[in-house]
Order: C-alpha cells, then structure tokens, then sequence
C-alpha cells in the first residue's frame, strides 16, 4: 500500500463522513421544521412568542 494510497483513502473516507452528517442534519432540520409547523397550525405556539404580560408581574 502506498503512502498516496494511503492518503487520498483517508481523505475520501473523511470527506464520506463529513458529507453524511451534512445530509443527515439537513434531513433533520427539515423534520423539525414541519414538526413546528404541525404544531403551530394546530394552536400550540413558542414560549417565546408569547406576548410580555401588561400587569406589571414581570420584571
């Protein structure tokens, strides 16, 4: 086995895996992106959408 070989091998596998996890993260940002969608068609909203409260309570 050359050194070559060797080296272009290692840079294929690397380049394999890192492609894999992009595509792997892609899919599953688009799984909780209609997740989210379900949900807020269905009434439930972010926390963090919710308007401040008027009666003063929070600081």
């Amino acid at each position: 086995m050359s050194h070559t070989f060797y080296i272009s091998a290692s840079y294929a596998v690397a380049a394999l895996v890192t492609l894999c996890l992009i595509f792997w993260v892609w899919l599953d940002g688009r799984a909780r992106q209609k997740e989210l969608a379900e949900l807020e068609a269905s009434g439930i909203r972010r926390r963090s959408a919710r308007p401040a409260p008027t009666d003063g309570a929070a600081s």
